[in-house]
């Protein structure tokens, strides 16, 4: 295969403060040896990548994730004659010292990773799916929480992280959240103005609202807008006017949440519900 089959998407997630991503497929790529100021966390989602990182080479297979600290050295090939593709994540430190000092975890300074490449299914799978809502772009306040939970995960399992607090029951502050949440479906505050308004830090806020509701906030507003989306549709209003209303992307997406959680599409509904024609 030739450089032409290589594919490369760069950009930053404005929900995260610019954490800059990488979705790449290299064949002929061959990295020199370089380092990188802040942290680098790719998942491998096909054929294999071979590089050299702290004086030992090392082979990262489809399934696997790379780890690499602030300021190592380290290089990159490909180990398949397919080359690899990745999905990857260049935080800065300020970034990741962010997400540990919401919870109080980063009194002991820089925390780093002993190992270079993982073989944990349940953070490849995490760190995918969260590359892919930033990809997608879903609501800011989808991603800060995801963000956040599964950079916790990685530093827990590997970094020697201490396990955080046990959040409160601060039931005032999820009330007043749930109010703000309710009053702005269409356009949902992020994470940091729904802890700042309760007086709360982001990460620790979400746990506690997940705590006493069952829900991440983002969950939650997602099934206060199904609600209400029903309660309009209902009365006979156009599933089109209620996706604008209550923040959906588009129509299709309204559709798709509607049919997971109720069975039937929002035309369908709003037929059965008001005696009006079916609209799929």
């Amino acid at each position: 295969m030739s450089e032409a089959s290589e594919q490369i998407r760069f950009w930053q997630a404005k929900g995260l403060a610019d954490v800059e991503l990488l979705h790449a497929r290299y064949v002929q790529q061959r990295f020199a040896p370089h380092v990188h100021e802040g942290f680098v966390f790719t998942v491998i989602q096909n054929g294999a990548q071979r590089f050299r990182h702290r004086g030992s080479d090392h082979l990262a297979p489809q399934g696997s994730m790379v780890l690499i600290n602030p300021d190592e050295v380290h290089t990159g090939s490909k180990a398949h004659d397919d080359g690899w593709r990745y999905r990857g994540f260049y935080p800065d430190n300020h970034q990741v010292l962010g997400v540990l000092r919401e919870l109080d975890l980063a009194g002991g300074g820089m925390p780093g990773f002993a190992v270079s490449v993982l073989h944990d299914p349940q953070l490849h799978n995490a760190f995918t799916q969260l590359h892919l809502l930033l990809e997608g772009g879903a609501d800011a306040l989808h991603q800060q929480i995801v963000w956040r939970e599964a950079v916790l995960l990685l530093f827990q399992r590997y970094a020697k992280v201490a396990e955080p607090r046990v959040p409160g029951r601060e039931t005032r502050a999820v009330e007043q959240a749930k109010e703000l949440l309710s009053s702005q479906m269409a356009a949902p505050p992020s994470l940091e103005e729904l802890a700042a308004a309760v007086n709360l830090s982001p990460f620790h806020f979400a746990r506690v609202f997940r705590r006493a509701t069952g829900l991440p906030p983002h969950a939650w507003l997602k099934q206060r807008r199904l609600s209400q989306a029903r309660a309009l549709l209902k009365q006979g209003c156009m599933p089109l006017h209620v996706a604008m209303q209550l923040g959906f992307a588009d129509q299709s997406h309204l559709s798709r949440q509607f049919k997971q959680v109720f069975g039937v599409s929002p035309g369908a509904y709003r037929a059965a519900s008001s005696g009006l024609p079916s609209l799929q």
